[in-house]
């Protein structure tokens, strides 16, 4: 068969590979100028290339149609891709959360290998390359794919008996990621969901939480509402930013948070001490009191939180920081301790795709043949990675869905 896949990134190179691998003549065309521009960015530049976790705990991870990737996840799980990796000489480490990366911490060492398979496969690599079109016939039992149409390129159509699109979404556009592929797919009548930044920090404008930039929180809990719906809750770290607050935390909350929520209001409450009950709480705060009672207020704070938090708990709290401890009265200390349990912040939005690391939405799952990653309408087309909607939260799960579904759609059979 000819196979052309479309698309450079995780996805599209193991789709390439696996389709190579099977005595396949393949075409990889990557509008860049180099494979694998998003994913030398993932992880923070060190790739976090999956996770280490039972297969069957990957699904807890999934946030959107989860039910979908069953088959793609037991035909190539995690374990399979850390052996494939490790197969091509890239060496790896499982650190906190389960996370898979390599020894190296170098994203661009996983795109090396996986360049290095391409060419010993003999795949043919066209970068620089935009697709501007799919070729597609009927020949009376349906549509089929019968190749694309490029523009950058000598030849202005490449046949095809197969075609695997792996576009990415819209997060990171400056990496080409601009979503334009959805745009041609709807036009051949398949369904494409409304394309939402996701696992993306939040934004604030209140000047007590911007003020705190920098401040990182570890072990705390979160709980995210909207009015009174709990859309999510968890436990972890989050970080204060000049804009808002993000950090692994936030990130996965905003996984469970949609454009049209922030209309409603959406509020985050963070529990600064989630390991004391309200009761322990107290008697710590009453201790630390004893030791200074002649301190002032706004001076006893100190061994509690982290010095840039003090000023806006304070604020909250009510009580004036220069009243003496020992002159703190019951009722003040209880209004303190809800809001060392229940500091409150109000979100006003997200930081949009330019700062989101994964897009929610994309082409239907009802398009696609689960078993395949084949289209249900137009045969020989084949999506993998991102542009499904499908999602999944931090740690080396989406990247895990970019390896499984690449795969699974580079397994394309003639029909």
């Amino acid at each position: 068969m000819n196979v052309c896949v479309v698309g450079g990134g995780p996805a599209g190179m193991m789709a390439a590979i696996t389709a190579a691998q099977n005595g396949n003549k393949v075409t990889l065309i990557e509008q860049n100028d180099k494979l694998g521009k998003k994913l030398f960015l993932t992880g923070k530049g060190r790739c976090n290339i999956t996770n280490a976790c039972p297969v069957e705990e990957l699904f807890d991870n999934i946030v959107t149609n989860k039910k979908f990737l069953y088959s793609a996840f037991y035909d190539y799980d995690n374990s399979e891709t850390v052996s494939f990796f490790n197969s091509l000489g890239l060496k790896t480490k499982v650190e906190r959360g389960e996370r898979v990366f390599p020894v190296s911490d170098h994203s661009s060492d996983v795109i090396k290998v996986l360049k290095n398979r391409l060419e010993q496969l003999g795949v043919r690599i066209m970068c620089g390359t935009r697709v501007t079109d799919l070729m597609i016939e009927n020949h009376g039992t349906g549509d089929h794919i019968t190749g694309v149409i490029i523009s950058g390129g000598k030849d202005p159509g490449i046949n095809a008996d197969a075609v695997i699109l792996a576009l990415g979404g819209q997060s990171y556009p400056l990496t080409g990621s601009d979503g334009s592929g959805f745009a041609k797919l709807e036009k051949l009548g398949l369904k494409v969901n409304r394309r939402e930044p996701s696992l993306v920090p939040f934004s604030c404008r209140d000047r007590l939480i911007t003020d705190m930039q920098g401040l990182a929180l570890k072990n705390v809990s979160v709980e995210v509402k909207k009015a009174k719906k709990v859309l999510y809750t968890g436990f972890g770290e989050m970080l204060f930013t000049h804009f808002g607050i993000s950090g692994p935390l936030i990130l996965s909350a905003s996984s469970y948070v949609k454009e049209d929520d922030y209309k409603d209001g959406i509020t985050v409450t963070v529990d600064l001490k989630p390991a004391l009950s309200d009761e322990e709480l107290d008697a710590r705060i009453l201790r630390d009191f004893e030791e200074g009672q002649n301190r002032d207020f706004g001076n006893s704070l100190n061994k509690l939180l982290p010095s840039k938090m003090i000023t806006a708990v304070i604020k909250r709290s009510g009580i004036d920081p220069a009243k003496k401890v020992n002159l703190v009265t019951r009722q003040e200390r209880k209004r303190l301790c809800e809001v060392l349990k229940g500091f409150v912040i109000e979100i006003d939005g997200n930081r949009g795709f330019d700062e989101a690391i994964i897009t929610r939405g994309g082409v239907a799952t009802s398009e696609i043949d689960p078993s395949t990653m084949e289209c249900k309408k137009i045969k020989g087309l084949y999506f993998a990675g991102e542009m499904i909607d499908v999602d999944a939260l931090t740690g080396g799960f989406n990247l895990q869905i970019a390896w499984s579904t690449g795969h699974l759609s580079g397994q394309c059979r003639m029909k």
